[in-house]
């Protein structure tokens, strides 16, 4: 029997039946037995004890799916059957791993060891999640793209995990998604044995989360007008006022889900957000916002509020009913509370808040938002429960048993290991899927700049300033924020297959990962996601960080750049927006810079060029930036008409055509602009680049190029 790491069965003297197999996330050890096993449709599954038979039925059922091979689960303990689940018994296991000259697992609960051989299959496991772990190891052998799936060699898997903390956060605040989604994405999510499910519930867009004591809360902070001259004008025949859109979850949803992430050895963290993001909240119950600032409806912009929640004593009982809710609904040991992006403007007005302030004690602003979380850690306590937050909370002192979860870099993470805190890493924009993943031109809306598969494999969980207080570090997390991410569909895409790679963060140890090995186990994964129908990014971009081939112009008549292939003149805030309109069916999305709308296509082809045409569309500033609005260009029009100007060379260049926004200004969806013929007495070499950029009376709307067209003569 030969034995060697999973590390050496990727490369080029591996065995390649092995390799078709394309584990992920990486186990930890592998033996090559002498001989393997065939199985057949009608093979059983014995499951010892019963305990996880619904488990084993699940992967029997996507094997099934997926091959076309028919295996049954049955509770049994059948030494026969050609495949056995045993019993948990960690210290067995242990003994196993030392026998196989390896450390003890520090999880082994979350440990198993798989052995095929031509007695049959033996799964092993340390507990519950480690068995169930091991027949995602087991699903993914049998769904392997091979000619053969039955067919399998003698092999030996122990594998154990690295990290305890393994996440996604999925935010349902900014668009909400339906309950039947979200398992399938907890399913996804444990076949990968990602472990923690962080559930974004509360923001400044809405409250989706019932509150028995407060209905309100998901009944009126539920709900918003969407952003836009359509949503406006979409009229609700029952109220005469523009249509909501939103929703909430009741707790029997959250029950359903709860059970469900908890038969997928998924913790699910609900994060309520204190004390800032609370629009949604105090649009439903005002007297929890600070004097003199009113909310009068659920926002739909984007970005950082003013909006806190005060310091009156009500407010904190407030609180503290919604988290006695909370833990009742979710046994989680954490609960997220925030923290983050919370302005002081509104308290540091308020007269009253200085007065409560006085009369608590607290010696400053920065030490208010400490006082949150001090206070509803006590509340806490009394249910055995910890707060974890934004790294934000680290500006103050903390509790003992708070959490970090760092998003601002790694360095929050470094900073609460370092004073004794556990930490989190969750850090923008690397672990932050709202991120478009590929740079083609047809990728759905998001937060501009690419972050690819590659990106997130290649981060390091482990630098050398956490290294020596790994202890703290619970582990890894990926979000995804959805303030971009509007359907059910763009949310899977967002998340996978970049998910793969932070399940490898999490569960491989960091001195043994390598891209090339993880990048040659991919695209037959991907086949995986597929058939489990989502509908996971493929190109070579997004998954290997690859420079897709531009675009090839045609020998004669016009040439188009569509937005995604023009260059952006400027990096200050930039975002792949879908348009407002129309309200039922496609939208165009529009990659710009918010702060500076203007665009450059570099080294265009001008030979006999006589016009240029484009499609433009309006998107709404629905976005808070605090001071950066002082920022955003306006070139304002010449004699009042708005237009799209395109120069030479550069944006101070001269311009060259002059495209009058008249036929758009009332256009709520894209609007195709006449060709503008080249401006007499201009003088186009044969190639030069050239500046598109918007005079316009204000930053309200943002005019976005859809495409743009170089109209040759005789065409």
């Amino acid at each position: 029997m030969m034995r060697f790491l999973i590390a050496l069965l990727y490369l080029a003297a591996a065995t390649p039946a092995f390799a078709e197999f394309a584990l992920l996330p990486e186990p930890l050890l592998v033996e090559d037995r002498d001989a393997g096993i065939s199985l057949r449709n009608g093979d059983s599954m014995a499951v010892e004890g019963g305990g996880a038979l619904d488990e084993a039925a699940w992967i029997a059922s996507l094997v099934r799916e997926h091959t076309g091979l028919s295996i049954s689960a049955e509770a049994s303990s059948d030494e026969n059957a050609k495949i056995r689940i045993t019993r948990p018994d960690a210290s067995q296991l242990e003994e196993a791993f030392e026998e196989a000259g390896l450390a003890r697992p520090g999880r082994i609960q979350e440990a198993y060891r798989l052995r095929i051989g031509p007695d049959g299959i033996v799964l092993d496991s340390g507990g519950p999640a480690g068995r169930f772990y091991g027949l995602t190891t087991l699903w993914q052998i049998l769904t392997a793209d091979r000619n053969t799936p039955g067919n399998l060699p003698g092999l030996d898997v122990f594998d154990a995990p690295e990290f305890p903390w393994r996440g996604l956060m999925l935010d349902s605040a900014r668009h909400m998604q339906s309950v039947g989604f979200i398992k399938r994405y907890l399913d996804w999510m444990s076949l990968h044995k990602l472990n923690v499910f962080h559930w974004h519930l509360t923001d400044d867009q809405a409250w989706r989360l019932e509150i028995k004591a407060w209905p309100k809360l998901a009944k009126v902070g539920g709900y918003r007008v969407p952003a836009g001259a359509a949503p406006a004008a979409d009229i609700d025949p029952e109220t005469g006022k523009p249509r909501l859109y939103g929703g909430y979850y009741s707790q029997e949803d959250v029950i359903e889900i709860v059970r469900h992430a908890t038969a997928r050895h998924i913790t699910v963290v609900p994060e309520i957000d204190v004390p800032g993001h609370a629009t949604a909240a105090i649009a439903a119950y005002p007297e929890l916002g600070v004097d003199g600032f009113k909310v009068e409806s659920v926002s739909a912009d984007w970005g950082i509020f003013d909006n806190v929640f005060n310091l009156e004593e009500s407010t904190f009982e407030f609180l503290e009913t919604v988290l006695a809710e909370v833990v009742s609904l979710f046994p989680s040991t954490f609960i997220h509370l925030g923290g983050d992006e919370v302005s002081l403007d509104q308290w540091q007005s308020s007269k009253r808040i200085a007065l409560r302030m006085e009369e608590l004690g607290i010696k400053d602003f920065q030490s208010l938002q400490n006082y949150y979380v001090e206070r509803l850690q006590i509340f806490l306590d009394q249910h055995d429960r910890r707060v974890i937050g934004w790294d934000e909370i680290l500006e103050s002192d903390l509790p003992p048993r708070a959490a970090v979860m760092s998003w601002r870099g790694i360095e929050g993470a470094v900073e609460a290991a370092e004073k004794g805190h556990q930490a989190v890493l969750s850090p923008a924009p690397v672990l932050y899927l709202d991120h478009i993943q590929t740079s083609a031109a047809d990728a759905p809306p998001g937060r501009g700049g690419v972050i690819t598969t590659r990106d997130i494999y290649e981060f390091d969980v482990l630098p050398e300033t956490l290294a020596e207080n790994r202890e703290y570090l619970l582990g890894v997390q990926a979000n995804l924020w959805t303030e971009h991410v509007r359907t059910e569909d763009r949310a899977a895409y967002m998340t996978w297959p970049r998910a793969v790679a932070v399940s490898e963060l999490g569960w491989s140890a960091p001195g043994t990962r390598n891209w090339d090995r993880f990048a040659a186990r991919l695209p037959a994964h991907v086949t995986r996601l597929q058939k489990l129908g989502i509908p996971a990014a493929t190109d070579e971009n997004a998954l290997y960080g690859k420079t897709l081939p531009g675009p090839t112009d045609p020998a004669e008549g016009p040439v188009r750049r569509e937005d995604r292939e023009l260059e952006l003149c400027s990096s200050a805030i930039v975002l792949a927006l879908e348009d407002d309109a129309p309200l039922q069916g496609a939208k165009a999305s529009f990659l710009v810079d918010i702060q500076n709308p203007c665009w450059i296509w570099r080294n265009a082809d001008l030979a006999g060029v006589a016009s240029i045409s484009a499609s433009v569309g309006q998107l709404p500033f629905n976005f808070q930036i605090g001071d950066a609005i002082n920022s955003v260009v306006v070139e304002s029009p010449a004699a009042g008409a708005e237009a799209l100007l395109v120069k030479l060379g550069a944006c101070d260049g001269p311009v060259i055509a002059t495209l009058p926004l008249a036929p758009a200004i009332h256009e709520q969806a894209v609007t195709r602009l006449p060709a503008a013929a080249i401006e007499a007495g201009s003088v186009l070499p044969e190639e030069a680049d050239l500046c598109f950029i918007f005079t316009r009376k204000g930053y309200e709307p943002i005019w976005a190029i859809d495409w743009v067209q170089l109209e040759r003569e005789g065409n």
